[in-house]
């Protein structure tokens, strides 16, 4: 594993997010990073629990002095999204991220880096080990299971904690203030599926769509890239109708939050018609190349012969399942009317797959509009019912409705400016901070989200500039330490 990013300013943070980077924390699996949170409160001689569900809270005592400050909340998630290439060996319960430095950049080799939210942990281990930084009462509060669902914030209680102001580190770029995000629900649609047996005159051969960038899908979703699960079953659907194929089984995306980058299907088709196939593959490549060509340069398309399996899904349920998926809403749906640039709505259909007798199919569905989230998961029901799937709604999340007024928001804007010499921009996101379910809990909090810039979240390709980590980490203590009096 390489150490190099070790000799990295500030040395503060890039120490912990080292730490941070050995320790396997795939959301749903924790234990090792909450253990290795509470060890790391306890040898610092702070109050440290862990709550009910699975948070890590960490108290600092004020600075000798500044007891009256305004106590401050540095918060932000422990697990982080495990997506890795399809080439890369990496088992991310076991094995630790290895962290690499390309030019301005910090990325990992082959895997997601971890920078969300690691960069805003270290930062808030930083600042809780810090033996001559003045600053207020201070609290960290390390939420589980952000990623798949949010489990510490929806599962935080009221009382536990006492600040007044909540720092979310787990925005992603340097020089913005984010007061409000999205809010999302889950779509959980199945599929009972009729099994019949393979004749033996067909033969198997599996498909895949690899090479696409993906990302988050809240963040990344206006950028235009392709999903793996529409368009291997737009080239299920043309093969179906012209060459007889049939489904066996489906394998496409791996998580809610991340546009899906390469999706696989076991089919099978007449031995007679295995070139014809390969030519109506080779000419929809280059179609769908031409339409992509700026945003998926990388995208491949492949076919491959394999064992026959014993059984395919009969034709009705085939059809049902490919038109439902060609027919799902996926992408942008909307723009702000009220945030310039800011994306409202949006669906991302991210997971397709084979489960028995069951196609199970999860898409993350976001706005911040209330309404419009509900008239999308509406939607959602509407096309796959038609279908003959269930379809559960469920997971849901509020959005954080900005406060153009807030108190924290103000001074920031000012010591920014008297840093920088600029004002940073006020932005809400297209993406589900904890803010919003946090703020719910404990409504008398005056909550801020920042954090240095991050490209290309959840996917292999994500990385953090190394010049904003620096100028993140100056502002944090610029506040930190110049926050109000009660």
């Amino acid at each position: 594993m390489s150490k190099e990013i070790l000799n990295l300013e500030p040395k503060e943070i890039w120490s912990h997010f080292y730490s941070l980077t050995q320790v396997p924390r795939p959301s749903k699996h924790e234990d090792k990073i909450q253990e290795f949170m509470l060890n790391f409160g306890k040898s610092l001689g702070l109050e440290t629990i862990k709550d009910e569900v699975g948070n890590i809270i960490i108290r600092k005592p004020a600075t000798p002095g500044m007891e009256k400050k305004k106590g401050i909340i540095l918060q932000g998630h422990l697990d982080m999204v495990p997506q890795k290439n399809s080439d890369t060996k990496h088992d991310f319960k076991t094995d630790p991220i290895d962290a690499y430095i390309d030019g301005e950049w910090v990325t990992a080799r082959g895997t997601t880096l971890g920078a969300d939210n690691g960069m805003g942990v270290a930062a808030s281990m930083a600042l809780l080990a810090s033996k001559n930084i003045p600053h207020g009462p201070l609290e960290a509060l390390f939420t589980c299971d952000e990623e798949t669902g949010m489990t510490g914030a929806f599962g935080l209680k009221p009382g536990l904690l006492k600040g007044d102001i909540l720092m979310n580190l787990d925005s992603e770029d340097e020089g913005e203030l984010y007061i409000g995000c999205a809010g999302g629900i889950d779509a959980a649609i199945t599929f009972n599926v009729k099994l019949e047996a393979v004749p033996a005159e067909m033969e198997g051969i599996e498909l895949a769509v690899t090479g696409l960038k993906g990302g988050h899908s809240g963040v990344d979703i206006h950028l235009g890239r392709g999903n793996s699960n529409k368009i291997l079953f737009r080239f299920i659907k043309k093969a179906a109708e012209k060459h007889g194929l049939r489904i066996a089984s489906i394998q496409g995306g791996s998580l809610r939050n991340a546009i899906p980058r390469e999706s696989f299907a076991v089919c099978l088709l007449p031995k007679v018609g295995t070139d014809e196939l390969m030519k109506c593959l080779a000419k929809f490549e280059e179609m769908v190349k031409n339409e992509l060509h700026v945003k998926e340069p990388d995208l491949k398309f492949s076919a491959k012969k394999v064992a026959a399996p014993a059984q395919m899904m009969d034709e009705d349920s085939m059809w049902r399942i490919i038109k439902s998926i060609q027919a799902a809403p996926n992408g942008m749906m909307r723009m702000s009317d009220d945030m310039a640039g800011l994306v409202e709505t949006s669906t991302n259909l991210a997971i397709v797959q084979s489960k028995g007798n069951q196609v199970l199919i999860a898409a993350l569905l976001r706005s911040s509009v209330n309404s419009a989230k509900d008239d999308l998961g509406e939607m959602f029901k509407s096309v796959f019912e038609l279908a003959g799937a269930d379809v559960n709604l469920e997971g849901g999340y509020p959005g954080w409705k900005p406060n153009p007024n807030s108190p924290i928001l103000t001074e920031m804007q000012h010591i920014y400016k008297n840093k920088y010499g600029k004002i940073p921009e006020i932005r809400a996101i297209h993406a589900g901070l904890e803010c919003g379910l946090l703020g719910d809990v404990y409504p008398n909090w005056d909550m801020i989200s920042f954090g240095p810039t991050i490209r290309y979240p959840h996917s292999p390709d994500e990385k953090v500039n190394i010049e904003t980590v620096q100028k993140f980490w100056d502002f944090l203590l610029e506040t930190v330490k110049n926050v109000s009096d009660k």
